[in-house]
């Protein structure tokens, strides 16, 4: 029979540190309705990922004593089962052969779970595996413009003397921006394999939308419209400008692009397939873009981002307060995975994205209320994840520390949140911008070296505020029923 020793936290093996791998794989299966009721089963690095049938038949109180298991939570319609690294392998094994299910991936378990959220999840989704792809492009280009930000100013301010004509440092400089220069045709690659279209054709899609040949977007504030093409003269004409600094109008023709080329598929004979499909595909594609569907979603872009920063810039940062108290709850809820949209919008139309420092308070937060968490607690069990969970969260990875600790106690969840908006107040009164997305907490500093100090003290209230209520509030249960 497979058993595993598991180390307590003071190091030494105790009481219920030896898991019996079948037995905890079992308790799992009889917690969850049986193996009926299971849609989908694969894990990842330390978790058990489910997608359930009925998630009334789930005993999430159960699956929290099941022995090995470190924290229970439900995300983007998973049940994730927390028992860590290498443990996870072994009950996985033993879950898969008692329910009679085939292994599956994280990408099939994330598919299944799709399929049972609503058309607004599923469109959050969406976003999400189009933008998440390319946030290793984005984090490069945004921390070298970073690096490159913070030594223009300490060579203007003669902290540094640099000589800005070495070859290092002008490869350094254009290799900077190159993700942004290009980021449409970034996302119309990783917007053609999201929606299942031939990815080359999105790229192509998005490479005609900052074409040379038109008049660059960033030049119309100072230059103005410099031609109009007409469609129906005397009555309607669209401007001959890029699409530079846009995000969603490239999504969109991207989705015509897939559901002309799927169509295609079907209906042109197999010998002409290979040349028809993509040239209708293509061409009808960058047309109806150009024509009707790009002006309409450039207006509606601009407005949300305009609405987005209004919001940002209310007086006395009660704006950004508000968005830093809620960021947390919509992590819980997935719709946190637009956010690299809004970001990308705000990087592509101000240069900087004031919306990551905010992120990046809330995720501080989040870890400030975990680490209350672990120190106060007299459970080891609980000890013993917290600190591993504060510690993510600092670096910039919130899901442990939220599902695994501060949501399940609910109180330190609502001290994340409060730390959180008073992080991001301290970003919106000291005008903290970041040069990138993609990485956050402790890290995020890189993203910020333009403004280090303000990063610093927004770090600090946003992680003390949390730590001290969280702290405050926080009791184990047996302290609480003591106290009833």
């Amino acid at each position: 029979m497979p058993w595993s020793y598991v180390p307590a936290a003071g190091g030494a093996p105790g009481k219920g540190d030896v898991v019996d791998y079948r037995k905890s794989a079992q308790e799992v299966l009889d917690n969850i309705g049986g193996a009926e009721n299971v849609v989908s089963a694969a894990h990842c690095a330390t978790r058990l990922r489910l997608v359930i049938a009925d998630n009334e038949k789930v005993n999430q109180e159960a699956l929290e004593a099941v022995d090995g298991a470190k924290g229970v939570f439900q995300a983007q319609g998973q049940l994730q089962i927390i028992f860590g690294t290498g443990t996870v392998n072994k009950v996985y094994e033993e879950f898969t052969d008692l329910g009679g299910f085939e292994t599956a991936s994280k990408d099939e378990v994330k598919e299944a779970a799709a399929a049972q959220q609503n058309i607004f999840m599923r469109a959050i989704k969406l976003l999400g595996d189009i933008f998440v792809p390319i946030i290793p492009a984005i984090v490069a280009s945004g921390l070298l413009l970073g690096i490159m930000s913070a030594l223009d100013y300490m060579s203007s301010n003669g902290i540094l003397a640099i000589d800005t004509s070495n070859f290092i440092y002008r490869i350094a400089d254009l290799t900077a921006s190159t993700s942004f220069t290009f980021l449409q045709i970034l996302i119309g690659f990783s917007a053609a394999r999201a929606f299942g279209a031939n990815p080359y054709l999105g790229a192509v899609v998005g490479m005609a939308m900052i074409h040379p040949s038109l008049q660059n977007a960033y030049t119309m504030a100072s230059e103005g419209v410099q031609t109009v093409v007409p469609v129906i003269p005397g009555l309607y004409g669209f401007d001959w400008v890029g699409y530079q600094g846009h995000v969603i109008p490239i999504v969109i023709a991207v989705g015509i692009m897939a559901f002309i080329e799927k169509r295609l598929h079907k209906i042109v004979p197999e010998m002409f397939d290979l040349f028809v499909t993509p040239l209708v595909s293509v061409l009808v594609t960058v047309l109806v873009t150009f024509v009707a569907v790009g002006p309409v979603f450039v207006w509606a872009e601009n407005a949300i981002l305009n609405v987005i920063q209004a919001l940002l810039t209310l007086p006395f940062g009660i704006g950004s307060a508000i968005v830093g108290l809620f960021y947390a709850p919509t992590v819980v809820t997935g719709i946190h995975q637009m956010y690299t949209a809004i970001d990308l919008g705000q990087l592509a139309q101000y240069g900087v994205t004031y919306w990551l420092p905010i992120a990046s308070a809330a995720n501080i937060a989040q870890g400030g209320a975990a680490l209350a968490v672990a120190l106060k607690t007299r459970d080891a069990k609980i000890k013993g994840l917290a600190v591993p969970s504060a510690l993510s969260a600092f670096m910039g990875i919130t899901e442990p520390a939220i599902f695994g600790v501060n949501l399940r106690f609910v109180k330190p969840f609502i001290a994340g949140c409060i730390g959180g908006g008073a992080g991001a107040l301290v970003c919106a009164l000291t005008n903290l911008a970041a040069s990138g997305t993609g990485v956050t907490g402790i890290f995020g500093i890189l993203l910020c070296l333009a403004q280090p100090v303000q990063y610093v003290i927004m770090f600090a209230v946003a992680a003390v505020v949390a730590f001290v209520i969280s702290f405050a509030l926080y009791k184990d249960k047996d302290t609480e029923q003591a106290a009833a």
